[in-house]
This record gives C-alpha cells, sequence and structure tokens, in this order.
C-alpha cells in the first residue's frame, strides 16, 4: 500500500523553530502532514491557526517579531518589510505607523483577502535592498529611505531618519544622495545634513 506520506512532526518542528514556531500549510505538507491533521491539531489547541494558511506551534514562546513572521509567512515568504515598518524596525525615527507595510513582487497575486493591518507595496526588491533584521526579511537602509520619499512620507521623519542613521554609522553618503527632500537639505543645518 503506497499511501500517504507518514507525518513527520520533528521535520515541521525544524522548520518552525526559526520562525517563532510559526509555519505555513506548504511546510506542513513537506513534512507529511495533511490538512485534517492540522485541523485536528487546531482543534485540541496544539497547533494555532493564525492566518489564511498560517499556523504555529501552541508551545513556543511569544516573541517580538510574532506579527511579522506570521505576515511574512501569508505572503508566501516572498515579502519584504518596508517603508514606515522597515524606519520602526531600524528604530531611525518617530514613526509609528498604523499598520505593516510590506513589498511583494510585481506579479504576486494572492488569492486570499490581504489582512486588514497589512498594507502591500508592488515592486521588486532585489537581494541587494533586502535584508534580515532579526526573523524576518526587510528593505536596507538605503531602500528604505528611497521608498520613504517616494510614497511622500513626511519630511520631518526623513530627515531625522537620515539624521540618526548618519549618526548610527549605518548609512553612507551613497545611500542618503538625492534622497533628502529639498527643504530638509542642507539649507536646515549647514555641513550637517548630508547631501
Amino acid at each position: 500500500m503506497g499511501g500517504a506520506k507518514k507525518p513527520d512532526w520533528s521535520s515541521l518542528y525544524e522548520q518552525a523553530l526559526p520562525q517563532g514556531g510559526y509555519f505555513r500549510g506548504a511546510h506542513a505538507a513537506a513534512a507529511g502532514v495533511s490538512k485534517q491533521l492540522i485541523h485536528k491539531h487546531v482543534l485540541s489547541g496544539r497547533i494555532a491557526h493564525v492566518l489564511r494558511g498560517v499556523y504555529r506551534l501552541a508551545n513556543f514562546p511569544s516573541g517580538d517579531q510574532d506579527d511579522l513572521i506570521a505576515l511574512w509567512l501569508w505572503s508566501d515568504e516572498v515579502g519584504v518589510f518596508s517603508h514606515e515598518t522597515a524606519l520602526g524596525l531600524y528604530q531611525l525615527s518617530d514613526v509609528l505607523p498604523s499598520r505593516v507595510h510590506m513589498t511583494v513582487p510585481r506579479p504576486w497575486a494572492r488569492r486570499a483577502a490581504v489582512p486588514p493591518v497589512l498594507v502591500l507595496h508592488h515592486a521588486n526588491v532585489p537581494e541587494g535592498d533586502r535584508t534580515w533584521l532579526g526573523h524576518v526579511p526587510v528593505t536596507t537602509i538605503g531602500r528604505t529611505l528611497r521608498d520613504a520619499v517616494d510614497a511622500g512620507m513626511d519630511p520631518d521623519l526623513i530627515a531625522q531618519a537620515v539624521a540618526e542613521g548618519t549618526a548610527r554609522k549605518l548609512l553612507k553618503r551613497t545611500d542618503v544622495r538625492g534622497i533628502v527632500p529639498p527643504t530638509k537639505s542642507r539649507r536646515s543645518r549647514r555641513g550637517g545634513m548630508i547631501s
């Protein structure tokens, strides 16, 4: 009888471990854990259903990035946190976004409804414009600042992010050349702002 693959719980655990206990339905299927078996464990409380197609092993301790990990998995692991969310993750300004910003590739489309907390931006983010902070992918600081300017973010917050990034030696001149809004360039602090 060559039926279904035997569930490999340790393989699923290994997949979920670096993701704060989160996993996608595709990860479970690869480990031989069927949808029916996941559903059974959701009903028993051993697995939590977080978002469409995203689950969490119930015994994992909570972490700072839990919500972001779940949203990244929801994006089929193709999204990268960007714009105001990335500025917040880098702690470069006083920006307090009410929603999470994520950039997904241009042709990407998800049939499920976008979670209300998520703002999707569609653009291709090359490898050189992305990095990891903790357990989630995020746009580099230079890319984040360019995205913020392009999105019309408050120039004061952008200037604050540039000043903070420069003070913490996180930025190079090439990262900020041409992206500082004109009203916040040399005119405001002669020699204090990179232009």
